[in-house]
């Protein structure tokens, strides 16, 4: 069988996580010295799709370690309706693979003219986007080919976490981040095989996390949707018992995001309360009575974790796409760039 462009994608991660930490250093330390005299009160990000799931990774990462709040914007406020936002001790942080987006464009050309600091995550450094922005952190990602990203997600956060990790000089993040490539590359010899015989013929799923690892769960249910056919939906593992798990009952299946970090205890209790309501719950991080688990590399940096178990996601998707009858490549009605305003 033809190997896949999603298949080759992911295998390319660990080389790829490399390649720009070697790079990057320079552009890392300069957006970095930049947040650090800026002192931002808060930060905005702009993004869609992958990209905001990224966001939403990068959230979580500087309100635990910073401790500045984070907050995602709607790019049609600017570009649709025209709103300016006043963002005076402010960043703004835009991510977008291919930085081409008009209204990802103007919302940062908007953010600037507000006050705010730019900093552009961007696999295209002479990308619309990277040129609106005082500073782009470029993914150095090489060409990606399947319509459903992969890489660009990974080096996308792993470039917000090496930021972070400058901005704060936190030694400890700084040489987790470093020890990233070789985690990535133990992560894609995970199996995952009794996650695909279960979902091979499901029709839906929940997938659950917190912290950081609930970006990681939106970002799977993006990828069980437009790689597989499956419709899936991601859910805090709190939020999930405010009425979604009303509908869980006998053989529903549910994927639990777990990372060793202080989220893994209630997310462990809500795995085994899913598994007493009859669901096929499949769990990484941590054992619980009724659940499957799924094997993760332990002993990781709590904000590095969840991007980890992102690698072994991919590598089991795609599969699970080939066994369900779809091309991972070509996702129905989808192209690689979305241009939206």
């Amino acid at each position: 069988m033809t190997q896949s462009h999603m298949a080759r994608e992911v295998a390319e991660i660990p080389e790829a996580a490399r390649r720009f930490l070697a790079l990057a250093t320079a552009s890392i330390a300069q957006a970095a010295e930049a947040m650090r005299r800026a002192d931002p009160d808060v930060i905005v990000t702009v993004a869609r799709g992958s990209s905001d799931h990224a966001a939403t990774y990068v959230k979580y990462a500087v309100e635990l370690l910073a401790g500045v709040p984070v907050a995602s914007v709607g790019p049609s406020v600017a570009s649709i309706y025209r709103r300016p936002l006043r963002l005076r001790r402010g960043a703004c942080i835009g991510i977008s693979q291919s930085g081409q987006s008009p209204d990802i464009v103007e919302m940062m050309r908007a953010a600037a003219q507000g006050g705010a600091l730019t900093v552009a995550i961007t696999n295209h450094a002479n990308s619309p986007m990277a040129k609106a922005s005082a500073h782009c952190l470029a993914l150095q990602a090489g060409a990606e080919n399947s319509v459903a990203a992969t890489k660009t997600f990974v080096i996308s956060v792993l470039a917000g976490l090496a930021l972070l990790a400058e901005w704060q000089q936190d030694d400890s993040l700084r040489a987790a981040v470093a020890r990233l490539p070789e985690a990535f590359a133990q992560a894609l010899t995970m199996d995952w095989s009794p996650l695909a015989a279960r979902l091979a013929r499901a029709q839906s799923l929940y997938v659950l996390g917190r912290g950081p690892a609930f970006a990681i769960a939106n970002e799977a249910a993006l990828k069980f949707k437009e790689t597989c056919g499956l419709h899936a939906e991601s859910f805090s593992a709190a939020e999930v018992l405010h009425g979604p798990s009303a509908i869980v009952q006998a053989q529903f299946p549910v994927l639990a995001l777990g990372v060793e970090d202080a989220a893994l205890p209630r997310l462990r209790e809500t795995a085994e309360r899913l598994a007493v309501q009859g669901a096929d719950v499949f769990l990484t991080g941590a054992d619980a009575p009724g659940a499957t688990r799924l094997p993760s590399l332990p002993d990781l940096h709590p904000l590095c974790s969840p991007l980890v178990l992102s690698v072994s996601f991919y590598a089991f998707i795609e599969g699970l796409a080939r066994r369900r009858g779809f091309d991972p490549d070509v996702p129905p009605h989808l192209r690689k760039v979305t241009e939206t305003v």
